[in-house]
């Protein structure tokens, strides 16, 4: 892509198509994809609290019922689902036809989001943006910043979607040496990503992504850090950002 046209998109083309060449695994639980199944044990968790109260979380079978949530850079749903499991009225967005199709195939036999299935849509923050400014109480970007170009440009469109007062989750690898060392080892030994999956160069750090999210009307609730063990399939959260970090943050009225 030249700078030109990355001013105005936050796609990379060369992304998609290898998200779209392992589509065919997304759904195996313990393939190239075990990292996102296993972090919704953690992230889902995160978005909740961040969004009800604990009185409601005990109180509720479904505490996020009536919470209007957009997922960019939805994949296949697996975040998507776990979300409408407990109640939400999930909006999946991916610009990447196949796995929108894989989403929405996935979501129609899967029997716990039977009566509340996310809606699923092949389309861009970019042209999503236009039409749903104000609109959602949260916006979730889960393992996205490291695979989008012009990140200040989709941080700020993911904002435009948010209600006043709406959050914004984050979770993303940090652009460090150690984070570097772990992607190499989860894409060439341990085989818990796909080889490639991730560019180094794309990633961002917390402090980064807390400027972007300031300058953008947002105040900053919590950064966490986050690391996962290969061996017993678990993410845990942790003292230290420099592997992977999860961010919250609200829109100021």
């Amino acid at each position: 892509m030249s700078a030109s046209h990355d001013a105005f998109t936050t796609v990379d083309e060369g992304d998609i198509e290898r998200h779209r060449n392992i589509k065919d695994l997304w759904w195996d639980p313990h393939g190239c994809t075990v990292t996102l199944h296993s972090l919704n044990h953690r992230r889902v968790p995160y978005i909740r609290d961040g969004l009800v109260s604990k009185d409601e979380i005990l109180k509720l079978s479904k505490p996020l019922a009536n919470k209007k949530i957009l997922e960019v850079g939805c994949g296949g749903g697996i975040l998507s689902e776990g979300l409408a499991k407990i109640g939400a009225q999930v909006t999946g967005i991916d610009p990447c036809q196949e796995l929108i199709d894989l989403a929405t195939e996935h979501t129609s036999v899967f029997p716990l989001v039977a009566d509340n299935r996310p809606k699923y849509y092949c389309t861009t923050i970019e042209d999503h943006a236009q039409n749903h400014r104000n609109y959602y109480d949260a916006v979730v970007a889960s393992e996205v910043l490291d695979h989008v170009v012009n990140k200040e440009l989709f941080l700020k469109l993911c904002i435009e979607t948010l209600k006043p007062g709406g959050k914004i989750f984050i979770t993303a690898p940090n652009r460090t040496l150690s984070a570097r060392i772990g992607v190499f080892f989860s894409e060439n030994v341990f085989g818990c990503a796909a080889k490639g999956i991730h560019d180094y160069g794309k990633f961002i750090t917390p402090v980064e992504v807390t400027k972007i999210l300031e300058k953008n009307n947002c105040e900053v609730n919590n950064t966490c850090g986050l690391i996962y063990y290969p061996y017993i399939e678990i993410w845990q959260w942790v003292f230290f950002e420099s592997m992977w970090y999860a961010i919250q943050a609200t829109k100021i009225d």
